[in-house]
C-alpha cells in the first residue's frame, strides 16, 4: 500500500521592513501554489557558474551566494526554474513553462527547488497582489501593519483535504462521468440556446422586470452573491471530475481567501499536465460551463414566472452566472482564469500577462529600448482588450444596479 503524502507546505524567507533580514514564513499548499511569486536575490548578491560533465554529458551550474559563500548545484531543470523567479511569475506559470518546454512536470522540482534556495537565502517572495505590495511598502505605519498581519491571517485560513481522490472517483462512477459524453454536450448547446432567447426577451423588458425588486433591491442583490458563492463550489467540483475523467489524481480540495481578502473554493488539478492538451482544455473549460447551465436555468425559470420578486431574483441571478461564465472564459481581463490558461497553453507563452505589463509599462515610460515584433503585437493587444474588457464590465454592472435600484 502506497502510504499518503504528507500535506504539502512551503516556507520561504521574507525581507523585513528594514531591508536587512529575513523571517522564515510558512505559506499552506494552497495559497502557495495560487498565489505566491517567488524571486531570487538581487544578480549582485549572486553568482552562477555552469560546468558540464565529460562523462554523462549533462550541463550544470554553480550557484553562489555572494553574501554567505553558499554554494548550492543545480540541474539544467532547476537553472530552468531559477532564470524565471523574478517575483512576477507565479508558481502556476513556473509549472506550465516548465511543461510546455520540456514536455513532462515533476511535482517535486518546485518545491525542493524552493526549499534549497531559502535554505541558502537565495530567495525572498514577493507579495502576490498589488495591494499587499503597497501594504509592504508601507510597513512602518502601525494601521498598515494591522492590516497586512490581518491579511496574512486570513490567507492562513485553509479548510481543505488532500484525500479527496476517492471521494472524485465515487462522483465520477456515480453519474460524474455523464458530464463528459457527447450527449452532455448536446444538451448544454441546446440550453445555453434556450437560455439565450429567454435572456433576450427578457432583456427587451428589463425595466419592468428588476422593479420586481421593490425596495428590497440591494438586500437582493446581495442575496444573489451569496447564492452564487455556492456555484463557485461546483466549478471547483466539476474541475475535479474532469480531471478523474482523464485519469489522473486531484491532489487537494478546499476553502481559502484569496490574496486574504477573497473567499473562494479551490481545486489542486495539477496532475492534468501529465496528460494531453485536449484534457487540460477541457478540465479548464468544464468547471466555466457550470455557469452557463445555471445561468440558462435561471432565465428560463424568470421567463416563465410572473412579474414580481421572483422573476427579478431569477433574471439577475441568470445575469451574475453568465457574467461568472465570460471572466472564467474570457482571456483578456487582467485575470489569470480558465480563458486564461487555455490561452497561454495554445500559444506556448506562459507568462502573457507579465511579459504583457512589463512591455506597456515600458511604452508608458517613453518606449526607450522597446522592440516592435510579433510577439510585442501580442502583449500590446492584450492590454488593449483587457483595458478595454475591464472598462465595459464595470459599465454594464454599474447600470444594470442603477437600473435595478431607480
Amino acid at each position: 500500500m502506497t502510504e499518503r503524502p504528507a500535506p504539502a507546505r512551503l516556507e520561504l524567507l521574507v525581507r523585513r521592513g528594514d531591508e536587512e533580514g529575513f523571517e522564515l514564513r510558512e505559506v499552506g499548499s494552497a495559497v502557495g501554489f495560487i498565489n505566491s511569486r517567488p524571486q531570487r536575490v538581487p544578480p549582485e548578491s549572486f553568482e552562477l557558474a555552469e560546468v558540464r560533465s565529460r562523462v554523462a554529458g549533462e550541463r550544470r551550474c554553480i550557484l553562489k551566494n555572494t553574501a554567505t559563500d553558499r554554494f548550492l548545484l543545480l540541474t539544467a531543470h532547476e537553472k530552468f526554474l531559477w532564470e524565471r523567479m523574478d517575483g512576477h511569475t507565479s508558481l502556476q506559470e513556473l509549472a506550465t513553462a516548465y511543461v510546455l518546454h520540456y514536455g513532462e512536470f515533476d511535482f517535486e522540482v518546485i518545491p525542493n527547488l524552493i526549499h534549497k534556495l531559502q535554505r541558502a537565502e537565495l530567495l525572498t517572495l514577493r507579495p502576490a497582489s498589488r495591494l499587499r505590495r503597497v501594504l509592504a511598502r508601507n510597513r512602518g505605519r502601525r494601521i498598515v501593519k494591522a492590516v497586512e498581519t490581518t491579511l496574512f491571517g486570513l490567507e492562513r485560513i485553509v479548510i481543505a483535504s488532500r484525500d479527496v481522490q476517492p471521494f472524485f472517483q465515487r462522483l465520477h462512477r456515480w453519474g460524474g462521468f455523464l458530464l463528459f459524453t457527447r450527449v452532455a454536450a448536446v444538451a448544454c448547446a441546446a440550453l445555453a440556446v434556450a437560455g439565450a432567447l429567454a435572456a433576450v426577451g427578457l432583456w427587451h423588458e428589463l425595466d419592468a422586470v428588476l422593479a420586481g425588486f421593490g425596495g428590497s433591491a440591494v438586500r437582493a442583490i446581495l442575496t444573489v452573491k451569496l447564492l452564487f458563492f455556492a456555484s463557485v463550489a461546483a466549478h471547483q467540483l466539476v474541475h475535479g471530475l474532469a480531471c478523474v475523467h482523464y485519469r489522473r489524481r486531484v491532489r487537494e480540495f478546499g476553502f481559502t481567501f484569496l490574496h486574504g481578502f477573497v473567499p473562494t473554493f479551490f481545486v489542486d488539478v495539477t496532475d492534468i499536465f501529465m496528460t494531453t492538451r485536449r484534457a487540460r482544455v477541457v478540465t479548464a473549460v468544464s468547471g466555466a460551463l457550470v455557469h452557463l447551465v445555471l445561468g440558462a436555468l435561471w432565465f428560463l425559470a424568470a421567463a416563465r414566472a410572473p412579474a414580481g420578486f421572483f422573476q427579478a431574483f431569477a433574471t439577475a441571478s441568470g445575469i451574475i452566472q453568465w457574467q461568472a461564465l465570460v471572466v472564467s472564459l474570457y482571456p483578456f481581463c487582467f485575470i489569470e482564469m480558465d480563458g486564461y490558461h487555455v490561452l497561454v497553453d495554445t500559444l506556448g507563452v506562459p507568462t502573457l500577462k507579465h511579459d504583457a505589463m512589463t512591455y506597456a509599462g515600458k511604452l508608458l515610460r517613453g518606449g526607450a529600448g522597446v522592440r516592435v515584433d510579433r510577439e510585442a503585437a501580442l502583449w500590446i493587444g492584450y492590454v488593449l482588450l483587457s483595458a478595454v474588457s475591464i472598462a465595459a464590465f464595470v459599465a454594464f454592472n454599474v447600470w444594470v444596479i442603477v437600473k435595478a435600484t431607480s
